[in-house]
């Protein structure tokens, strides 16, 4: 079966179409408005806000140029997609090669096995997962609800956002191996557009991590402008219906996502990226080769590749030229009511506490344990829950609502 996407003759740096959900965060802002009046509003700025944006002395760079991006239109399901139904991969432990049939068939009982096993771990299923692991768990179960206006407005900031440094094209496919080579251009003309135009978005990565796959899209990249400081600046921008920065279990979950892609980002580029493990975890076949559109782009692009292992040879290349993201990582909120900036939050990463989250979020999606509901004191995150009125946190033991 062939899949269709499309391509432009040109051939600078392309990136990746892809929207990464703002739907654990907008679900709840309804509620925020009615149990926190005491948040800030947007004409007096906490005490973490910064400026709109760097002045001229800032040590990262903004003069991001408008590129090309890669795509595709699928007509089928692929191990391939946007962060949010996820560009994901497969465990390689889901094939079969654990020691002893107690500890296999518990991964055969979790949901990373049940809804995930062809296309791995999302960064957003962790994030969401932390939000809230009995919402999840409806999700899963029940269908994700429709966007409400909020996530649709959320949406839109982000493809506007894309469009002032991307330019979206689509590229014709015509097996897995296809879009997944699709995405590994992305990653490499993405890369290059940072190096040379200080400026990048939508980047899409892939790591392993703790005998799982995961994959994420980075909204922005930042190069510095200086010789002092080297590394990247990862961001992260969210929008907000109300004129007020969130409260503190939003920025917690703002906060995990960044570091995710931190953790993915430092893995690519130190050469962590094990070609053969991930060919085996997705059954992909190293030899496949690619499309003749997809040929003709990477040759036009500078990097010539027949086969898919050629392009993750590039791609490997590519993350060597790399270093490792800044410590200091960057969430953004604005209004989505004028696109204006409500506040910064400059951060540190702290990869003890990023592992303890992956850890017991992962006991959910192994199946280690049942699904956990909201801490009391966040209980006000059940008044926009679409599952709220069928959930048993909020049921009486006839069965009624609470």
């Amino acid at each position: 079966m062939t899949e269709s996407s499309s391509l432009s003759p040109k051939s600078p740096p392309l990136i990746p179409i892809e929207f990464v959900t703002e739907e654990e965060m907008s679900l709840i802002d309804a509620a925020l408005a009615a149990t926190t009046s005491s948040l800030s509003s947007r004409s007096s700025p906490c005490s973490y806000s910064f400026p709109s944006s760097p002045s001229s002395s800032s040590q990262f760079q903004r003069n991001g140029r408008s590129v090309e991006s890669i795509t595709f239109y699928s007509k089928r399901k692929l191990s391939v997609c946007s962060e949010t139904e996820s560009l994901r991969t497969r465990d390689i432990e889901d094939f079969g090669e654990f020691k002893g049939t107690q500890k296999k068939l518990k991964v055969l009982e979790g949901f990373l096995h049940r809804f995930r096993r062809k296309r791995g771990l999302a960064i957003t299923d962790i994030t969401a997962t932390e939000w809230c692991e009995k919402q999840m768990e409806f999700v899963l179960l029940r269908g994700k609800p429709k966007d409400s206006e909020a996530m649709k407005a959320g949406k839109a900031r982000h493809t506007k956002l894309e469009e002032e440094v991307l330019k979206k094209v689509e590229v014709r496919v015509e097996a897995a191996e296809d879009a997944w080579a699709v995405k590994f251009m992305n990653f490499i003309a993405g890369a290059h557009q940072l190096l040379f135009e200080g400026l990048t978005r939508e980047l899409p990565l892939i790591g392993f991590v703790e005998g799982v796959w995961m994959v994420g899209v980075i909204d922005e990249i930042r190069m510095p402008a200086t010789d002092t400081v080297r590394n990247p600046l990862l961001v992260e921008t969210k929008t907000r219906t109300q004129a007020s920065l969130p409260a503190e279990p939003q920025k917690r979950n703002g906060r995990l996502q960044l570091m995710c892609y931190k953790y993915l980002w430092d893995n690519a580029v130190t050469d962590n990226f094990h070609s053969s493990r991930f060919f085996t975890s997705f059954g992909l076949n190293p030899h496949y080769i690619l499309s003749e559109e997809i040929q003709k782009h990477t040759a036009s692009s500078g990097f010539p590749a027949k086969t898919l292992e050629d392009l993750v040879t590039f791609f490997k290349n590519t993350c060597c030229m790399l270093p490792p993201a800044h410590d200091q990582l960057l969430l953004r909120y604005e209004f989505q009511g004028d696109d204006s900036l409500l506040g910064e939050e400059h951060f540190l990463y702290d990869p003890i506490w990023l592992m303890s989250r992956i850890k017991q979020r992962l006991e959910f999606w192994l199946g280690e344990r049942e699904a956990g509901y909201v801490p009391p004191e966040e209980r006000w995150k059940c008044q926009t829950c679409k599952f709220a009125s069928i959930c048993p946190s909020n049921t009486t033991a006839d069965g009624k609502s609470s």
